[in-house]
């Protein structure tokens, strides 16, 4: 049986950094008949603009793409005004077999295309990505303010300073202000014990201790460069909040709907939203967004046999975000998700339980979003009301029967 064909005139496209090599199918002289023509261009502007002018002559309606790194971004943006481009991910696509060569990969994509054997992966309209933009950058800062944070307890603990020991947040207000006085050349432990402040004041002894130790003039140009970085990356930080605030004004109802969710605060929720649209109409289901995001439980079976799997690779920015949401909401007390974390963690481990939680989290994100309504939690006490009493009772009796303890169950009697 012959496959149908589902779009008359496409194209595809293999993308590289200086050139792209486009293959039209189009009908061709005869009933039935097929013609191909193939072309290479240059990624420029110029060059872009050729190739638009070049797939418009064929009367092309659907152009796909492999998403190569970021080369396919110019591309994309310049033809997707014209064409309805599909943006194909190179897992789903195969080489051709027998030699390689850019023609025939660019062929292939287009015979995918044209019968429909692929399907185009998300791309968010301008704003959206725009705002990616935003909420990615800001990240990778603060990343790399944790990083440069690190670098800077690693430089205390080789001068001898102990500071961590005595001080939750040595980058405080009172950390700040004997770093930066050690910098200016001030040794002595007491005068510099003697600039905490608040709830610092009553550790002023283990102060002196800490903050006795071989701090040189060495030590002190390091200090002073990252204390520097850390101010740059704060105040970039700051620049960037105060922009995707503005950029994120027309999605604010699905931003406070979010946060109505155990563990996710306002950067998290802005994640969210700027990584999936925030419209929960382009995913068929919670299940499609959760293997979009790289949270959905892998699935590796043969014969009849589950094997261990990992979970599929995904959007890395919403994956990371649902995370560190997993781990706070596991903090929270008497909720279903930290509930759910507590069951998972003794049999699974804290981490498999932490990916389980985020998977819960986007599910409730996805179905928070397409009703806009605020998240009910089910309460602590779920998964207990979910069992058969009477095995659940008998389990936990033979848990205690099994520690050399005799059990009697007695009926508490209603209050009056």
């Amino acid at each position: 049986m012959a496959i149908k064909r589902l779009i008359e005139r496409c194209a595809g496209l293999d993308v590289h950094k200086q050139s792209v090599t486009a293959c039209v199918r189009v009908p061709g002289p005869g009933a039935g008949e097929r013609s191909s023509e193939t072309r290479t261009f240059s990624t420029t502007t110029a060059g872009l603009l050729v190739l638009r002018d070049w797939l418009a002559s064929f009367g092309v309606t659907v152009v796909g793409m492999e998403s190569t790194g970021v080369l396919w971004k110019p591309v994309f943006y310049l033809l997707e005004d014209d064409f309805e481009c599909w943006l194909l991910n190179a897992q789903h696509l195969r080489n051709v077999p027998g030699r390689k060569t850019d023609v025939k990969d660019a062929a292939w994509i287009c015979e995918l295309v044209e019968y429909g054997l692929v399907r185009p992966s998300f791309v968010p309209p301008t704003p959206i990505r725009q705002l990616r933009d935003l909420t990615r950058y800001r990240k990778a800062v603060i990343e790399e303010r944790t990083r440069e944070a690190q670098r800077l307890h690693a430089v205390l603990q080789d001068a001898g300073i102990k500071l961590s020991s005595v001080a939750t947040d040595i980058l405080g207000r009172s950390g700040r202000d004997m770093l930066q006085a050690l910098v200016a050349g001030t040794r002595d432990p007491k005068v510099l014990a003697e600039l905490a402040r608040g709830r610092m004041r009553p550790k002023i002894a283990a102060l002196c201790e800490a903050l006795e130790g071989r701090f040189s003039a060495h030590h002190a140009l390091l200090v002073a460069e990252m204390l520097a970085r850390l101010d740059h990356a704060e105040e970039t930080i700051a620049r960037l909040s105060a922009e995707i605030e503005r950029a994120m004004a027309p999605f604010a109802e699905q931003v406070e709907l979010l946060r109505t969710i155990p563990g996710i605060d306002r950067r998290v929720a802005e994640i969210i939203v700027a990584e999936t649209g925030g419209d929960m109409a382009r995913f068929p289901s919670p299940g499609h967004l959760a293997s979009w995001a790289g949270v959905a439980p892998g699935n590796n079976e043969s014969a009849g046999k589950h094997r261990p799997s990992r979970t599929r690779k995904g959007d890395k920015w919403l994956r990371k975000a649902l995370t560190e949401a997993a781990w706070g909401a596991a903090r929270t007390k008497d909720t279903y998700l930290a509930s759910q974390f507590a069951r998972l963690k003794g049999r699974r481990g804290p981490t498999k339980a932490n990916v389980a939680v985020a998977h819960s989290i986007l599910v409730i994100a996805y179905y928070v979003l397409e009703r806009g309504e605020p998240y009910s939690d089910l309460g602590a006490d779920y998964f207990l009301h979910r069992q058969s009493s009477d095995a659940y009772k008998a389990r936990l009796v033979h848990q205690l029967q099994r520690m050399g303890l005799k059990v009697t169950l007695e009926p508490i009697q209603p209050a009056a």
